[in-house]
């Protein structure tokens, strides 16, 4: 009997210094024999043994770590990872040009109330409910502030070129979330990406491997619904017949590929970072990205694109080239050309062009080394002549109208404020523009004439998009 007792007050003592919790024993009877009860009421918030989490899933038990452990943390508590507080940053950090981006889309949008729209910073943070009390939350950092990796590790996107096992080039994309997009779809269609053209008697047609439109709302959900409590960047892996994209992400409790890729409630894993592409217009409310990505995919004739979850943390998703994509891309290599970043010209058919008729990006006398009675000219037949590209656009307002502002070149160009900063960024760069005089009051140079190409930049290799 004094076991029993000695255990009905240790009991309560070890659980109390162990778990910081209060249990109850009683003592029992059944059957002419005494037991101890203990009981544990349910409790709101999870409780550590020595320090450690232990998760309880069927017949197993593990111990949480790092992202889990600050995920089901957060699950406890009904909050999400983007919706904390950061403390350090104040509004004076955050980058005004990104805010100003956000407000000119949101206007175009109708989806925030035009006085918010013309209120202070501060007031527009606010009302994206991305304060807490003094400080503001991760959202508003990864949103608007212009380097959320010196916050945030690996918070950037990697785009690579890849042949089999072997990476030929790659980039990394840096910045706030919209320019991540902004710039990963710059380099996907222009770098990475060889759109094969064709004439529709005047009117050029590019055929690219994946439709722009499916691969932008992939991008887009790869970076709003990304766990970055997982220090892993975002991965956009280009091979010659397809393109795949992983993100450290997750699907919500009790879902799996089949709620994913069928029809299903908006459950964003980032709520606040998605509340924010949505007020912009970049996305929409109701979970049909994965319809949308589908059917852009469809309507161009292109497989529809493959979802598979990587054990552990981790979502694929994979992008096949259509057949028709494939084919005139093998005529093209046959018949001896090598680049795998530039635009080159079909038929409407698909066949190659006749000879004697130039490709994109070979309007050029071809020399070779010989002596000059085994020199070839190349001579094209006649064409319609190819669309500017956006650089060469840029390039021709601003010899027009120098102080053009960069909403002003965006609206007249019918882009983002935010592609054409970036553009004027890799030209500035480029050697090509400079700035004169102040960002008010200045005006733009122009040094250099026409771009060859749709990116000003060296050639490719390694190197980072910021």
């Amino acid at each position: 009997m004094s076991d029993v007792l000695r255990l009905l007050e240790e009991i309560p003592n070890k659980v109390q210094s162990l778990l910081g919790i209060v249990v109850d024993v009683d003592l029992k009877s059944e059957g002419g024999r005494e037991y101890l009860e203990i009981v544990v009421k349910p409790h709101p918030n999870p409780i550590s043994y020595r320090g450690r989490f232990h998760y309880r899933s069927g017949s197993t038990s593990q111990t949480l770590r790092g992202a889990s452990l600050t995920r089901f943390l957060l699950e406890r508590q009904g909050r999400t990872w983007d919706d904390g507080a950061i403390p350090g940053v104040r509004m004076r950090d955050l980058d005004g040009h990104t805010l100003d981006d956000f407000r000119e889309r949101a206007s175009v949008s109708g989806r925030l109330n035009q006085n918010i729209l013309r209120a202070s910073d501060s007031e527009v943070i606010e009302r994206l409910r991305l304060r807490e009390g003094r400080h503001l939350k991760r959202a508003a950092v990864l949103l608007f502030h212009p380097e959320p990796g010196a916050f945030f590790r690996e918070a950037y996107l990697k785009i690579g070129y890849f042949r089999g096992a072997d990476i030929l080039y790659q980039d990394a994309v840096e910045g706030d979330l919209f320019s991540q997009v902004e710039r990963a779809m710059d380099l996907l269609y222009s770098k990475y990406s060889r759109a094969l053209i064709s004439y529709d008697d005047v009117y050029r047609v590019e055929m690219h491997p994946v439709p722009y439109e499916a691969m932008r709302e992939a991008v887009t959900n790869a970076v709003i619904h990304r766990d970055y409590a997982v220090p892993v960047p975002i991965q956009i892996r280009v091979y010659d017949d397809r393109v795949a994209i992983w993100n450290a992400g997750r699907l919500p409790t009790g879902w799996s590929l089949e709620n994913l890729t069928g029809e299903h409630a908006s459950r964003p894993y980032n709520p606040a970072i998605a509340d924010a592409f949505f007020r912009a217009g970049l996305i929409e409310a109701w979970g049909r990205g994965i319809h949308r990505i589908r059917q852009a995919c469809e309507e161009a004739g292109n497989p529809v694109p493959r979802w598979r979850i990587e054990p552990g943390d981790g979502l694929w998703v994979e992008f096949p080239f259509s057949a028709a994509y494939l084919a005139a891309d093998a005529r093209l290599r046959r018949a001896g050309d090598q680049p795998e970043n530039h635009q080159k010209t079909t038929r409407k058919d698909g066949q190659q062009p006749e000879k004697g008729q130039k490709t994109a990006g070979e309007d050029r006398e071809e020399v070779s080394g010989e002596p000059e009675d085994h020199q070839k000219r190349v001579e094209s037949a006649r064409k319609p002549p190819e669309s500017p590209s956006l650089y060469d656009r840029i390039l021709a307002l601003l010899r027009r109208q120098p102080s053009v502002s960069r909403r002003e070149i965006a609206a007249t160009l019918g882009t983002t404020t935010s592609t054409v900063r970036y553009r004027l960024d890799k030209l500035r760069a480029a050697g090509k523009i400079e700035r004169v005089g102040p960002d008010k009051g200045g005006y733009w140079k122009v040094l250099g004439g026409s771009t060859t190409d749709r990116d000003p930049s060296p050639e490719p290799g390694s190197g980072s998009a910021r």
